[in-house]
Formats: structure tokens, C-alpha cells, sequence
């Protein structure tokens, strides 16, 4: 192939990929909110926090953070937010970056996300229960142990890893052609089903394809991809070892865990109880969201959990 025509199919190709790019985008509506109460925008460092927030604001409070993942949001939580709202105070922020809060191209870490959570959880509740999944699970520990912002931890397969740190990674994800064909890949709704099937869920009974086109909206977002690509690059892995942060917490800890969990198999949870000397409690016919495939349940051993902790 002469010089010519490498320039010429070079170009037909950067062509292509860009008008795949715009008509993806095209594809994205607004996203509506996916958890019933008064929708909230918390102002921070830049950021506006979209929140959610639902019953007597007299009630114990309950700040709920979703995990991080392409497609995250506080859609997570929809099985059991309404049900814990009627009988506490709960708030779920959108984490800035994903879901309906704003997403900058600044740079992700988790420094920003755990002072996010200790900044949050100290303006907008008072002494609250948190409940955090995944590498949420991480920050809401060292908020803890930086502010002392809780009165209690339940966290869903916690972790302070998602893989090795990669800056050509990162880099490659934030621009503006590759790096947007790229994380549309990622985002597709074939990637988010294989995701589902593989990871996340023990059975796909557990999420229908208005919950895949949900996260496909909220992936498609302007911006979606900045804070996405510092997570699969490893940058939102927090720099403290979460076995050696846990018996630091002087909040009563539960961990919770999916036994067919593959992410974070249940030997983490095992381990991660020894060292914190918490209790682990374990949910069969689950992987990453045993809040989502089994919500009665769940809500049943965290009433059981909590109720303690109203009488004091």
C-alpha cells in the first residue's frame, strides 16, 4: 500500500470511528432518576452531586454509596431504597463522575473519592450508618478513620483493588477518539450483559434489559468516561491497605458477601474479617450485588443489624 492510500484509509478510519462516536452519544437522553424522593445537588469542589433523599428527616440517618464500575450510579440501590426510607433518613449520592453529577475531565483518585465521603457524609448527615459497596466500601473506611463521620459500617464486598496502576491506560481512555471508541466498547450493552452474567450477578434473572439500557445511558453521559478511565487504570485504588485500616475502625463493621463472588471472591471477605475482626455474613446465589438479587433478605439481616444500634 503506497503512502497515499495508508493516508487515505487512515483517514476514512478516524472518520469512521468519529462518526460512531457522535451518533452514540446521540443516543443518550438525559437520565432520569432512578430512586423515588427529593432530588438534591450537593455543591462540592467543583462538582454538582446529584442525591437522592427519602424519609423522616428525624429517623436515623443512612448514607448509602454505590460501587465503582463504567456504568455506576445510585441506581444501585433501587431494590432497597424505599424500603429502608420507612424507617430511616437515607441519601444516596451519584459519587462525582458518575450517574446524573456532573463529570469534569479533572483527574480521579481515590484521595478525591474518600474526601469526597468524609466532606459529604459530615455536611449532609449526622452520625450516619453507611452502607457502601465495592471500592465505595474502601473510602467510607478511611473517612471513617480520618473523621470518625459513622456510627456504623455494612459493607458489600469491599476491596482496595482493581488492578495494577497503568498511566498509559488512563491516558489512552481519556481521548477524545480512541479513547471514546474505546470506552464505548466497554460501555456497550453486549459488554454490559457479559459483565452481568460473568461478574456481577449469580443468575440473569436478577436484572432485566430496562436496567441494561439504564446503565447504558449513564455510560454515554457527556464526560462518562473520565472517571471510568482512572478506575480500569488502577488510580482509584487508595494508596492504605484495607486489612490494615479495618481495626482502626471504631464503629461496629459488617462485611457482606456474594459466596460466588469472582471479583472479590469470598476468600477476600474471609480474610478481610480475620484482620478486622469483624463479622462476614454470606449471602448463597450471589457475586458482587447480593443487595440486588436478594433485597428482602438483605434488608432483613440489616434490620437485624441496626436495631441494636436505635436503642442505644
Amino acid at each position: 500500500m503506497n503512502l497515499r492510500r495508508l493516508a487515505t484509509a487512515t483517514a476514512g478510519g478516524v472518520g469512521l470511528t468519529a462518526l460512531v462516536n457522535r451518533t452514540l452519544a446521540a443516543r443518550a437522553d438525559p437520565l432520569d432518576p432512578p430512586l423515588e424522593g427529593y432530588q438534591g445537588t450537593y455543591r462540592w469542589r467543583g462538582f454538582d452531586v446529584a442525591y437522592t433523599e427519602a424519609g423522616d428527616p428525624e429517623a436515623p440517618d443512612v448514607l448509602l454509596l454505590h460501587g465503582i464500575h463504567a456504568a455506576a450510579s445510585n441506581k444501585e440501590f433501587d431494590q432497597i431504597f424505599k424500603q429502608l426510607a420507612r424507617k430511616y433518613h437515607v441519601i444516596a449520592p451519584d459519587l462525582p463522575g458518575f450517574g446524573r453529577s456532573s463529570r469534569p475531565p479533572v483527574d480521579y483518585t481515590a484521595s478525591l473519592y474518600s474526601s469526597f465521603v468524609a466532606d459529604f457524609a459530615d455536611d449532609m448527615t449526622d452520625d450516619a450508618i453507611c452502607l457502601a459497596s465495592s471500592l465505595s466500601g474502601a473510602y467510607a473506611v478511611l473517612a471513617q478513620v480520618e473523621t470518625g463521620a459513622f456510627s456504623q459500617l455494612e459493607l458489600i464486598c469491599p476491596t482496595d483493588d482493581a488492578g495494577a496502576r497503568r498511566g498509559w491506560l488512563r491516558t489512552l481512555v481519556r481521548s477524545p477518539l480512541v479513547g471514546t471508541a474505546l470506552f464505548n466498547a466497554l460501555a456497550s450493552k453486549r459488554s454490559i450483559r457479559r459483565f452481568n452474567d460473568r461478574d456481577g450477578y449469580f443468575t440473569e434473572v436478577s436484572y432485566t434489559e430496562k436496567d441494561v439500557e439504564f446503565e447504558w445511558q449513564t455510560a454515554h453521559q457527556p464526560g462518562a468516561r473520565f472517571a471510568p478511565a482512572s478506575f480500569v487504570s488502577g488510580y482509584l485504588n487508595p494508596d492504605a491497605d484495607l486489612g490494615d485500616e479495618l481495626p482502626r475502625v471504631d464503629v461496629p463493621v459488617t462485611l457482606v458477601w456474594g459466596r460466588d463472588a469472582k471479583v472479590t471472591p469470598l476468600e477476600d471477605g474471609q480474610e478481610l474479617a480475620d484482620e478486622g475482626d469483624t463479622r462476614l455474613i454470606v449471602f448463597d446465589e450471589a457475586r458482587l450485588l447480593p443487595h440486588v438479587e436478594h433485597p428482602g433478605p438483605f434488608l432483613d439481616v440489616l434490620f437485624d443489624e441496626l436495631e441494636p444500634l436505635e436503642l442505644q
